[in-house]
């Protein structure tokens, strides 16, 4: 794409990704607008993303006013004369249609998606998976919330992560979802749907265990690599590992490559109606990789895949990759002020994390092509920003700020 050029990108060709043209056609084709008389779905979208991006800390309170202020204005075009209060802007997060922010990411995510080229999209076919707990301002949650074993609410974040973007995320707020191997495998196979013919290996963390998820998952073509629980019982059916097989995986030394059936966990209700498990074995193969860490003897990491035609050394590296989802959320969370809720109710939530993602997408894209680091990026993103504005109030007001600043 020729605004990639030389792999250098500035604020105003990444804005130029959502054109006014997408904004006001979706402001038609959903309810973003319905009864609104002044926060229309594109005004809370700029205020959102300007929001998230000035704001070290952000509240509602903090949105009032950044709306409320003349630069923000100008910057957007809106009428100097609007203005806006805390409570508008809480009643507009509860009810706004969410699904008009869902579709601006996905046109987002799919037109930065599109700049990858070839050899970046065979590199980054590997998919994290992995969810993110929020617990700072949930005690007062309008939804049931995950409890943890302390009381404590939680609203879980699961996202799909491949490698640059965010290219799948749900939200959880029911105690159902608390156990990743509910949460994870539903956006596994949402992220699929958006994928026809997909080549994509899901990488997911100890979370997920079920054997009976991992069969469905061989059942539909779906490739996984899962880092399992040590001494997982199994059935061993045949050894990958010859006289001749290399044990050296940088960091790790290979100790198993076996194919296997695994045992899982059947719920059985007793006659006195408790709840009991009987193991029972799941004969779809799969297969197993033990390997010893280098750096600390007594650790040893379990994978299991149903990916046979990858060696041991390509499913560990793989695996290796899972550690960027983590840094995607801390990034968020240190830096897009993801930590907290904005919102109470699921709504808000929803069109907050979109929102999160949208302007993470920004930033990850300018920090890809100009090859710097998570927090420079942010912090030139910003500046660049601010620069943007002063610009503007200069042609504005002639030179003149008090023209533009004016009571």
């Amino acid at each position: 794409m020729s605004i990639f050029k030389d792999h250098k990108i500035g604020i105003n060709q990444l804005l130029g990704v959502i054109p006014e043209a997408l904004l006001s056609h979706l402001s038609e084709h959903t309810k973003v607008d319905y009864y609104s008389k002044v926060l229309h779905g594109k005004k809370l979208f700029y205020l959102l993303m300007y929001g998230i991006l000035e704001n070290d800390r952000l509240s509602q309170r903090t949105l009032e006013d950044t709306f409320n202020d003349p630069v923000f204005k100008m910057l957007f075009k809106l009428e100097q004369s609007e203005s806006v209060r805390r409570s508008s802007i809480s009643e507009r997060l509860s009810k706004i249609d969410s699904d008009y922010f869902k579709q601006i990411y996905e046109c987002v995510y799919e037109q930065f998606s599109q700049v990858y080229s070839h050899t970046e999209k065979q590199k980054y076919n590997l998919i994290r998976v992995d969810s993110s707990m929020v617990s700072e301002a949930c005690s007062k949650l309008q939804e049931e919330g995950i409890d943890h074993k302390n009381g404590k609410k939680s609203v879980k974040y699961s996202i799909g992560f491949d490698g640059i973007l965010p290219c799948e995320a749900k939200i959880y707020t029911t105690s159902k979802y608390a156990n990743e191997d509910t949460a994870l495998p539903e956006v596994v196979r949402s992220h699929i749907k958006q994928e026809d013919g997909h080549l994509n290996i899901y990488v997911i963390d100890r979370g997920l265990q079920s054997a009976r998820t991992m069969k469905n998952f061989s059942k539909d073509s779906v490739s996984f690599i899962i880092r399992a629980k040590e001494n997982r019982k199994c059935v061993e059916l045949e050894s990958f590992i010859k006289e001749d097989t290399t044990t050296d995986l940088g960091s790790l030394t290979l100790v198993k490559d076996s194919k296997v059936y695994l045992y899982t966990g059947v719920p059985l209700i007793t006659k006195k109606g408790t709840k009991r498990w009987k193991e029972e074995l799941v004969e779809v193969p799969f297969r197993l990789i033990v390997a010893d860490s280098k750096a600390e003897p007594d650790k040893q990491f379990w994978f299991i895949t149903n990916e046979f035609d990858l060696d041991a050394q390509e499913i560990t590296d793989a695996y290796r990759h899972r550690w960027d989802i983590e840094v995607f959320f801390r990034f968020i969370k240190q830096e897009l002020n993801a930590s907290h809720l904005l919102s109470l109710n699921k709504n808000g939530i929803e069109v907050i994390l979109y929102m999160t993602l949208i302007v993470a997408m920004f930033i990850l894209i300018y920090k890809h092509a100009n090859d710097i680091g998570y927090k420079t990026a942010k912090r030139r993103f910003a500046m660049e920003m601010r620069n943007l504005v002063i610009s503007m109030i200069v042609i504005e007001c002639g030179g003149d700020p008090s023209i533009f600043f004016k009571t």
